[in-house]
């Protein structure tokens, strides 16, 4: 049996609800560990990925950045960015992007911590242990409900690629070689090749 060791500050109980600094200073003293809280406050502990995921996510992340570095119009994220959600959650999309005016208003003690925003652009790259269902709702709970202009959920199982905009049903897409960015990252084009 595999355990885990979480050092929780020493005040705290299981049952009592965190503060955003405890959560914070939680996922700080626990760096080999990924956190995300829900909007009712619910815990989450997330595994590291396997490496095939995490070879994908960093193709992902690298062609985002080098995006986003080229045109400057904002700031990308990777799966360790966490972002506090006008709902209250924390979350941490695998890979992000939010336009420069949004990152710009933040202060200096905003961007150091959880950024107080629901990200532009997020996607979920499920791996082989995540739920589809459970992406599906964090996509549009935690996501779409909360600013986001587009997202991507990619389904490697599937061999898919659901695409949410707000007020719009979701579009699936079956084996794309490539995914458009649109209107919200403007002539941004991922290259699935390696991902899908």
């Amino acid at each position: 049996m595999n355990t885990t060791t979480v050092s929780l500050p020493p005040t705290l109980e299981l049952n009592i609800d965190l503060t955003d600094e405890q959560f914070f200073q939680l996922c700080q003293n626990n760096r080999d560990l990924k956190f995300e809280r829900t909007a009712s406050g619910e815990l989450i502990i997330m595994p590291p990925t396997g490496s095939n995921t995490s070879d994908r996510n960093a193709d992902l992340t690298y062609q985002l950045r080098a995006w986003s570095r080229q045109n400057k119009l904002g700031k990308s994220f990777d799966s360790s960015g966490g972002f506090k959600l006008p709902n209250g959650a924390e979350r941490s999309p695998d890979a992000s992007w939010v336009k420069m005016e949004r990152w710009n208003a933040l202060s200096e003690a905003e961007k150091e911590r959880f950024a107080p925003l629901c990200p532009d652009f997020v996607v979920e790259l499920m791996s082989p242990s995540d739920s589809l269902e459970k992406t599906q709702a964090k996509m549009m709970e935690y996501y779409m409900e909360n600013g986001a202009r587009l997202g991507w959920l990619i389904n490697r199982g599937q061999q898919q690629v659901e695409i949410y905009r707000p007020n719009r049903e979701v579009e699936i897409l079956q084996s794309p070689k490539t995914l458009s960015g649109e209107d919200v990252l403007p002539g941004f084009v991922l290259d699935l090749v390696e991902i899908l």
